[in-house]
């Protein structure tokens, strides 16, 4: 649901205005705290320019678990915040593998489990209820997280 589909390779990427940012990541009893760098959601936004209809963004994951395909769902208006980045560096490397390489969601106003590892695609929808099983993402689907996941 934009104006115009993009699609992006990962040197692609690398060519744009990087971001960086120190922030906490908090998930499951734990934290840890990093610098981030990588392609603000805001650029990826005022290129494709999504419709007017569009209220959530799917980010979908090369990971499977259990044959069903990782995913996570935000509104689009937490998408916007200025500190959600597409991550491909962590602490000034080159994201390793463990931490999502080649490219990770990093949306600083969420819980950790909102940010997805080894991103293959954005979709911009008016609504995610046909997706999986249309709870708002994996772990919602799968394990009943909440899909509201505000720190």
């Amino acid at each position: 649901m934009v104006e115009t589909e993009l699609e992006f390779s990962v040197g692609d990427l690398l060519a744009i205005r990087k971001q960086s940012q120190i922030t906490e990541h908090c998930i499951q009893g734990w934290t840890a705290i990093g610098e981030w760098s990588g392609v603000p959601m805001n650029f990826i936004i005022e290129k494709c320019r999504p419709l007017r209809k569009a209220r959530y963004v799917v980010f979908r994951s090369y990971q499977y678990s259990d044959g069903n395909e990782f995913y996570e769902v935000l509104d689009l208006e937490i998408v916007k915040h200025p500190q959600t980045i597409l991550a491909y560096e962590m602490n000034g490397q080159p994201l390793d593998l463990g931490h999502g390489a080649p490219h990770r969601l990093r949306c600083e106003t969420q819980l950790g489990y909102k940010m997805v590892k080894w991103l293959k695609s954005i979709e911009f929808v008016d609504d995610y209820k046909h997706i999986g099983m249309g709870q708002g993402g994996h772990r919602e689907d799968h394990m009943y997280y909440s899909p509201r996941a505000g720190i």
